[in-house]
């Protein structure tokens, strides 16, 4: 299991469009806080890259490269391996390879520049967020047969998540406005990673006052030490339950 999680780490980091990842986010998180003479500006801005970028890539680059991988893997069933063993492992690698160049590419600037309870809470959502949609890809991946239909899907989770999401809470506030929802809002956030790690953020750096009632909810939730366990367990949900599927998918799958 080790050799194939070291293969797959030394395979993925050679390849173009991780290090293109890892030079974009570089890049751009260098920039951001050069620009802004004010910390917390570059931080929002960075944040607003993070969570659209890292889903992104995460998503779509995990997605190829495991049908491009269907021979490899392929061969490694035909071996005195567990199907379990083979599946973890090339999740692993994934998971460490796009962690390791989101450190590089977001991770380093943050340390120079916000080497504080922020930095490295938003380094931590980096992280987590690059794991939570390496094993949401390879939970469509192992549902899926064709590749073009498999990107499509990825693509389609991305709009979600990112977008689609936010108007649907949007449109649910809008309908029930004459009702409290804001307690509510705070088990709907769970649904959505990348929200939950957007709030998480948004409190830490102290927005929440502009967010009126709401953000005071949230605030007085999140802002605790049970709200702070209560989005990490959330979190780690999102790693750990597509993980268990598609693992119980691959074991049965006919390949």
């Amino acid at each position: 299991m080790t050799k194939i999680i070291k293969y797959v780490i030394a395979d993925i980091l050679r390849n173009r469009m991780v290090l293109v990842y890892t030079l974009f986010l570089l890049a751009s998180s260098f920039t951001v806080f050069s620009l802004e003479d004010n910390s917390s500006k570059g931080l929002l801005s960075l944040l607003n890259i993070i969570l659209i970028v890292v889903p992104l890539v995460s998503l779509i680059f995990s997605t190829i490269y495991v049908y491009n991988s269907a021979e490899f893997v392929e061969l490694l069933v035909s071996q005195p391996l567990k199907r379990k063993s083979i599946w973890l492992s090339l999740f692993s690698g994934l998971a460490a390879s796009l962690s390791i160049a989101f450190l590089i590419g977001a991770g380093i600037p943050l340390l120079i520049y916000q080497a504080n309870m922020i930095g490295f809470t938003m380094i931590m959502v980096g992280i987590m967020l690059s794991i939570i949609f390496v094993s949401i890809a390879l939970l469509a991946t192992v549902n899926t047969r064709d590749k073009a239909k498999g990107i499509g899907v990825a693509v389609m989770l991305w709009l979600y998540f990112s977008l689609l999401f936010d108007g649907f809470v949007l449109f649910l506030l809008f309908q029930f406005a004459d009702y409290p929802l804001e307690k509510p809002m705070i088990a709907v956030s769970a649904l959505n990673p990348i929200d939950l790690s957007r709030i998480l953020i948004l409190l830490q750096l102290d927005v929440s006052a502009m967010m009126g009632y709401t953000g005071a909810v949230f605030k007085d939730f999140f802002g605790t030490s049970t709200g702070l366990i209560f989005s990490v367990t959330i979190l780690f949900l999102w790693i750990a339950l597509p993980v268990w599927f598609s693992t119980r998918q691959f074991n049965t799958k006919d390949l």
